[in-house]
């Protein structure tokens, strides 16, 4: 308070009380305003607004939740992304993890925002990758609160669904994979791998050189599985952007339960020869490895070039997940705007984990009706093929060299595709295979 004030106040000749309280408030009132123009960007200084945020959760539940809303499932669906029973079985799960997610209230009495509106904010920033500030009209929830939610959010989905959700295939997962795949004409063939980049507009400037590539700027690196229905099997996500396709495979753990011996053996027979590891298909600069596939760039007779098409085709399968991924999730496919690699990694693997939750929620029987899942019911069925045996046993050095060369094995890879190409058009000359 300034000297002039404090010995107005100090004056013994202002004994009127009534003229003192005036002067202190005209005092008050006068720090209150140089504080603000000074800039000085203390916690005082900053305007409060009060936001009703009793009102934006009546509203939210109203448009949304009751039993009669404003909006019907299929615009809950179109606007966040998923079902309604799904958002409320995760938004559960997340109050029985993280309190944060509960509505409480806080030191004032004041009622605080409600999971709804928190996870409400955190998807439709998943789903538009919109600004921050853009959702307080209508949740009623600020910009740091907002950025806060979706890194909570973003953790809590990984650390709850991760273990389900982007797990390795097990037993029954590729008794069912291997079962698709003889049905298409590739028998051993567990899904397509590929790479894409995701442009991280906020790269501090002291990592732009390595993680700037082939796309002129800074981007980061995931290298996914995709089967026939678009999930997402194998998920490595945050080398740098000057990697390409190889050296991200060299980094990955897609091969070390087959290496270590700890993973489901596949086995298959094709034209007459025996194999004992699946095999995922890719374009032309992955190496020619035996769990590898690789289609004909230039096709010399009709065989191959039938092997080419089917190829290419089913190889798509990892295109159109990373598609829908895109689709669902517009944050995945514009430019990352947080500064955090550790932020941006949660992102990338809960909107995977969201994906295939999206898909086990919504996957289509075989008479082509939508079969809604609970949230006990299990995406796996184990085919009539009869169950694969699991090593868990340890394994010596030498077994798991001997793994290793077995996998990067390049005459292993020639002799499956020749069996491939011979067996496809065996099916295509019979009439099976269009």
């Amino acid at each position: 308070m300034s000297n002039f004030f404090k010995r107005l106040l100090n004056d013994s000749s202002s004994s009127d009380e009534e003229e003192r309280n005036m002067w202190f408030a005209a005092a008050i009132e006068f720090e209150r305003q140089n504080s603000q123009g000074s800039g000085s960007g203390d916690r005082s200084s900053r305007q409060y607004r009060y936001r009703d945020r009793v009102s934006g959760h009546s509203r939210l539940l109203n448009d949304y939740f009751v039993e009669n809303p404003v909006y019907d499932e299929t615009l809950f669906r179109r606007r966040f992304r998923l079902s309604r029973p799904l958002f409320l079985r995760i938004l559960h799960t997340l109050q029985q993890h993280n309190d944060y997610f509960v509505q409480r209230r806080n030191a004032a009495n004041t009622v605080g925002l409600s999971g709804e509106q928190k996870m409400t904010a955190a998807l439709r920033m998943l789903a538009y990758g919109m600004s921050a500030d853009s959702l307080d009209e209508y949740v009623r929830i600020g910009e740091t609160t907002t950025i806060e939610c979706v890194k909570r959010f973003c953790q809590g989905v990984v650390e709850i669904f991760g273990p389900e959700y982007l797990r390795s295939p097990n037993a029954a997962d590729i008794s069912r994979l291997l079962r698709k795949a003889n049905q298409r004409g590739f028998p051993g063939m567990l899904g397509s791998l590929d790479c894409m980049h995701w442009a991280w507009k906020n790269c501090p400037a002291a990592y732009h050189g390595m993680y700037t590539g082939h796309v002129h700027r800074p981007t980061i690196v995931l290298e996914a599985v995709a089967s026939y229905d678009l999930w997402i099997w194998h998920a490595f996500f945050g080398m740098p952007g000057s990697n390409n396709d190889i050296n991200v495979l060299d980094a990955s753990n897609l091969f070390a339960n087959l290496q270590e011996g700890c993973g489901p053996s596949v086995n298959y027979t094709i034209m007459g020869n025996h194999y004992n590891m699946g095999y995922y298909l890719a374009d032309g600069i992955y190496p020619k490895w035996a769990t590898i596939v690789q289609s004909i760039s230039h096709p010399q007779d009709l065989a191959h070039e039938f092997f080419a098409k089917k190829h290419e085709s089913y190889r798509k399968d990892v295109e159109r997940a990373f598609g829908v991924l895109q689709a669902r999730f517009a944050i995945v496919r514009g430019p990352a705007r947080f500064w955090h690699h550790e932020d941006l990694t949660f992102i990338m693997k809960a909107c995977i984990i969201l994906h295939n939750m999206i898909i086990e929620d919504e996957r289509v029987d075989d008479n082509g009706l939508v079969a809604m899942a609970s949230g006990n019911d299990d995406y796996d069925s184990l085919g009539t093929d009869g169950p694969v045996e699991v090593s868990r046993g340890p394994i010596s050095f030498d077994h798991f060299m001997a793994t290793n060369r077995a996998i990067r094995d390049s005459n292993t890879h020639y002799a499956l595709r020749r069996d491939i190409i011979a067996h496809l058009w065996t099916l295509h000359g019979q009439g099976v295979i269009e």
